[in-house]
């Protein structure tokens, strides 16, 4: 369902409103922000230098590092009175990045998830039940009040409290469910473990984002929750949940709400800009936020952008579903492995469960990697020989796909720790 007439605009006529947006951007920024007017002044380019969207290229990069060394407000393009809201990320990695919100910015978000949630088969009256965290993270809020803008009933129950997620879902009747996918697997093993026929619930579709997921993961889900599973993405330097999203007509790729953010992909060793079709790095540049706008921000995520119309009607380009992250992506013995090609292995494979973690470790200059895969009460049962054929079997395919060998290790059902948010599937010991 389409849910505003800017997201079927022409090729044309959303190029034009991109390019007044942009340079009336990059115009605001040089005179408010020392830092970007000092980027831009280095790179030898004045706003006056962006007369096409291709111009775009002659701007710097904005990387979290910026944002870390200008924390916590000094990116802000307006004063502190007029910012009404900030988020920030949890910091595990160094300084947290902080992004702030005005009233203006907190409508335009939450008209950006309304467009999310109704792209996703959502309308009023549907019972949202959201379990993204509720706090500094990006997730929780930015649905809520999207849910609101669209006019659906919000059940803000955040993460966690799983038994008493299921009981809510039973007795509210919840339609939709909003979470990260991991901890909806979650869900999904303790209305099992309950005894509780997920064809009996009222959920019809999951909105789930936050975390890298594959498409074996998306048909796990639905099977296990009997809904369909739509992908969203965002993140908090750019709004939070909302920048794109899967459409429930096609599941095929994530409409990019490019009237707002002017996406790029660059290649993720040059940074040079990359052709429509071919896979590098997401950049996006922030083309209607107030308080905290950024330019051509480098996101880490590896993805590619897709041209082809869609049947939903939605005339923005798409994005396949992130495949990884240039900061996650491991390398093993001189091969690039990102999690989410191990678990397109794992979920192609009868008899696993949705839950393992890679381990990475140094024996002497030799890389290891391992990981641990959970198997069903079934398959833990069998004979020694069975688990080793299993095991050997996924072993040779882990192999075949990424082109490095590991060790897999079988273990019990439920031994692997379960996720409330965001799902920790790789342990780098490499690092201690």
């Amino acid at each position: 369902m389409i849910f505003s007439d800017q997201e079927t605009l022409s090729r044309d006529q959303l190029q034009i409103l991109q390019l007044d947006r942009l340079q009336k951007l990059v115009a605001r920024v040089y005179e408010k922000v020392p830092y970007y007017k000092g980027k831009m002044d280095a790179a030898g380019v004045v706003p006056q230098d962006i007369k096409t969207l291709e111009d775009i290229r002659k701007l710097p990069f904005t990387t979290k590092e910026d944002l870390r060394k200008n924390y916590p407000f000094g990116l802000f393009t307006v004063p502190m009175d007029d910012v009404v809201r900030v988020h920030a990320s949890s910091g595990t990695t160094g300084k947290p990045t902080v992004v702030g919100y005005t009233k203006e910015d907190i409508k335009l978000w939450a008209g950006l998830m309304a467009r999310s949630l109704s792209a996703a088969g959502v309308t009023k009256s549907d019972m949202i039940q959201n379990a993204y965290g509720y706090g500094l993270f990006t997730g929780g809020l930015g649905a809520h009040y999207g849910a609101e803008e669209l006019g659906a009933t919000v059940i803000p129950i955040s993460g966690g409290q799983t038994k008493r997620q299921i009981t809510i879902m039973q007795d509210f009747g919840s339609t939709v469910l909003l979470s990260t996918p991991s901890y909806a697997l979650n869900l999904a093993e303790a209305i099992a473990d309950a005894g509780i026929d997920p064809a009996s619930l009222a959920l019809k579709v999951g909105i789930f984002g936050a975390e890298p997921w594959s498409e074996n993961m998306r048909e796990e889900l639905e099977r296990k929750l009997s809904l369909k599973a739509i992908d969203i993405y965002g993140l908090s330097e750019i709004i939070g949940p909302g920048v794109a999203v899967g459409c429930i007509e096609e599941q095929k790729g994530l409409h990019i709400f490019e009237d707002h953010f002017l996406p790029e992909i660059v290649d993720r060793d040059t940074f040079e800009p990359l052709a429509v079709g071919e896979e590098g790095e997401l950049v996006f540049t922030t083309l209607t936020k107030t308080a905290f706008p950024v330019i051509r921000y480098r996101t880490k995520d590896i993805s590619r952008l897709i041209d082809t119309p869609c049947s939903c009607g939605r005339s923005f380009m798409r994005m396949p579903k992130v495949t990884g992250r240039t900061d996650d992506m491991l390398i093993i013995r001189g091969v690039n492995v990102f999690p989410s090609q191990i678990e397109h292995v794992l979920m192609s494979v009868e008899g696993v469960e949705p839950h393992y973690q890679i381990i990475v470790d140094r024996q002497g200059s030799m890389d290891t990697m391992e990981v641990q895969v959970e198997v069903s009460e079934s398959v833990f049962s069998d004979e020694i020989k069975k688990l080793e054929g299993l095991s050997k079997r996924i072993q040779a395919e882990i192999k075949d796909l990424i082109g490095s060998s590991c060790k897999i290790s079988l273990v019990e059902p439920k031994t692997i720790a379960r996720s409330e948010g965001k799902a920790q599937r790789v342990i780098d010991k490499r690092k201690i």
